[in-house]
């Protein structure tokens, strides 16, 4: 139990150590993976409407809780880095009429109960979970404060493709005189839940824990815990014309999830 408790704040330092890198690489319009993937198929399975209340979980520097203002929702938005939560404050300075930010660790059921004086229509959370060392809080909290009918959405590294230890495999081939490319990944690991070191974003100043489950896990959890799943999407990139190395397309990145309040 001591060891958990120290992989967990091990994990937050890191994030906490790793913010400012985050929020110069982002930016205030985030990276083609989250503009061209995330964005689009998130608010898809969001189906927003104007004026409802929303929950935008680790938020980071705040690009998506300014989406989701544009939009007309009403936002509570937390995370549990200090200094992320300093940048989305400055980002977003035009929006702060509809955005509430807090410094929250989802992990702690203590700290959670700062977000339940609310109602809120919907929940979201853009590549964060596979971050999180324990999500039973953030979702016991989920089925307290969302609506009847509410819903979760989220977004994670697909845990089919992207396990831990995966190799991305770029290979050329001579067919009938033509030179095929194929794009592939080598997987050893995927049943076993299991935490592991790597690395977001080039110049990060730390290497941050990501926790791999396998699907499964995530069904069966939220199941357990009052939810029911009702909506998949697997986005992958649009392929290059004349594209020769790695990239994702016929192979999803990312998942991404909705999961509605019985």
């Amino acid at each position: 139990m001591r060891e958990w408790k120290e992989l967990i704040e091990d994990s937050q330092a890191r994030w906490e150590t790793n913010a400012g890198n985050w929020d110069d690489y982002m930016g205030g319009e985030s990276n083609r993976f989250h503009r061209e993937l995330i964005r689009p198929y998130t608010e898809k399975l969001l189906a927003l409407k104007k004026g409802q209340t929303i929950l935008d979980i680790a938020c980071g520097n705040g690009n998506f809780s300014r989406r989701l203002a544009e939009l007309g929702a009403k936002v509570v938005a937390f995370d549990y880095s200090a200094t992320m939560i300093e940048r989305a404050k400055k980002r977003s300075k035009e929006y702060l009429n509809q955005i509430d930010y807090k410094v929250i660790d989802a992990t702690s059921l203590d700290e959670l109960s700062a977000v339940a004086k609310l109602q809120y229509d919907s929940a979201v959370a853009n590549m964060a979970l596979m971050d999180i060392a324990d999500i039973i809080p953030l979702i016991k909290t989920l089925y307290q404060v969302l609506k009847p009918d509410g819903t979760f959405v989220f977004s994670i590294t697909h845990p089919c493709f992207q396990t831990p230890g995966v190799k991305q495999i770029n290979e050329s081939e001579d067919v009938d005189g033509k030179i095929v490319t194929r794009n592939s990944i080598q997987t050893f690991k995927y049943l076993k839940p299991e935490a592991y070191e790597a690395i977001g974003i080039k110049g990060q100043n730390v290497p941050h824990y990501m926790f791999h489950r396998p699907l499964n896990a995530y069904i069966k959890l939220f199941s357990e815990l009052g939810f029911v799943l009702d909506g998949l999407e697997e986005p992958s990139f649009q392929e290059e014309t004349g594209a020769t190395k790695f990239d994702w397309y016929e192979i999803p990145p990312v998942a991404i999830f909705r999961f509605r309040r019985l």
